[in-house]
Formats: structure tokens, C-alpha cells, sequence
């Protein structure tokens, strides 16, 4: 059955597809997906046309419509499950954290910067976003709202614990979520920096942004 270009989001979900959400093997797409991954990298979303798709998978483009009914219902087929891959990452970094505002608040950080640099390829077509529907990009916002939703609760627990010390909790949240996805359009992974590494160092920036005062030095990104 063909994919459609309807909502975004409005397939059947299903359970997170890792074991860990600290760990990432192959990306597993379809051949169609992989490619256009590929050509939407290299080429953004209106450089890559449904022809370019077609021949870079070795199918005709009748073929090619036959699994997806435009090139947009691929690229939101794309964004669907890195949206909703990245949450429930985020989701299981926190609850990994269990009651230590801190430690929550770090693996959702830690989670946020894993999945853009190991995922980075990916995790770069948000840029991509303005180019689909508006029913679409309505249906994505609400599905990256959660993400947000998350972070505001676990600063504003730290917040109210004493733990953090932030003037605007909102704003904060805002600029903390800018910096982590902005790695994904820098990032490459035969750099000279591991995803651990750049994990780390963005958890220690981000402890520093919340105001986290650690009483034991190098204590912070625990």
C-alpha cells in the first residue's frame, strides 16, 4: 500500500526501536528512505527531484509512487520517525535519571546530543520542515512539542528543588533545545570528536546554563 502525505504522525506507532537509548546501530530503512536521505542531504528538498529519487534507488518513478504518493510523503515519512525516535530516546533518558533532578536532566541532554550526532544526517532535515504542508509542519511542531514539554518539567523541578538557578525556565528550555540541534549541522562522525565526547562536553554547558553548582568539582554531568 502506498505511504500518503497525510498528518504527520498519524501511523500506528510503534515501540521505541533500541535496546539502549544510549546506543545506535545501523540506520534501517527502506532502499526508497535510504537514498532519499542521502539526496535531501546533499541536495535539500527541492534539489532532490522524484527522478534523482527513482534513479538513485534503480526504480522507475511509477515504481516509486507506487510506495510513496509524493516526494513530500517521503521526506515526512523521514521526519516522523526522527521526531519520534529523538522523544522516546529523551523519554528514556529521563526516567533512566529516576529521582535525581540532576541525573534527569543530564541524560535528557546526554540523549538529545547522542541522537544528534549519531543520527546527524537525519536529525538535519528539521531545516526541511518549511517545505511541507502546513498540516504537516502543524502535526511535527506538536510531536517536537513534547520534547520541549519534557525539558521545561525537568528544569522546572530543578528550579523548584534549588538545584538550578534560572531567571526564565521557558527561554532557557528554548535556547538549551537551539544549541543541541544545531550539533546535527556540524557534526560528522569520522571528525575528530566521538558522540560521547561531544555528549559530554554539551552536558557540562548545559548544567552551566541551568546554573548547577556542583559541590564536588567535576562533579557536573554525572
Amino acid at each position: 500500500m502506498a505511504a500518503t502525505s497525510g498528518a504527520l504522525g498519524s501511523a500506528e506507532r510503534t515501540a521505541p526501536q533500541f535496546v539502549s537509548w544510549r546506543e545506535f546501530g545501523l540506520l534501517e530503512l527502506d532502499p526508497i528512505l535510504t537514498h532519499a536521505l542521502d539526496a535531501f542531504s546533499e541536495n535539500g528538498f527541492h534539489g532532490a527531484t522524484v527522478r534523482d529519487l527513482a534513479g538513485r534507488v534503480g526504480v522507475t518513478v511509477p515504481a516509486l509512487y507506487y510506495h510513496y504518493e509524493s516526494k513530500e510523503a517521503v521526506l515526512v515519512t523521514l521526519l516522523d520517525a526522527a521526531v519520534n525516535d529523538l522523544v522516546d530516546r529523551v523519554t528514556a533518558a529521563v526516567a533512566d535519571g529516576r529521582d535525581d533532578v540532576v541525573a534527569r536532566f543530564a541524560n535528557a541532554v546526554d540523549a538529545l546530543v547522542l541522537d544528534m550526532t549519531h543520527r546527524a544526517k537525519r536529525s538535519a532535515l528539521d531545516s526541511e520542515v518549511r517545505h511541507i504542508s502546513p498540516d504537516n509542519r502543524r502535526a511535527y511542531a506538536a510531536t517536537r512539542k513534547r520534547l520541549e514539554t519534557i525539558m521545561l518539567g525537568l528544569v522546572r523541578g530543578g528550579v523548584d528543588s534549588r538545584v538550578f538557578d534560572v531567571d526564565d525556565i521557558e527561554e532557557t528550555v528554548r535556547a538549551l533545545l537551539g544549541m543541541c540541534r544545531s550539533v546535527a549541522r556540524w557534526y560528522r562522525l569520522d571528525g575528530p570528536l566521538t558522540p560521547d565526547e561531544v555528549a559530554r562536553r554539551y552536558t557540562v554547558i548545559a548544567l552551566r546554563i541551568v546554573g548547577y553548582a556542583p559541590d564536588t568539582p567535576g562533579d557536573e554531568g554525572r
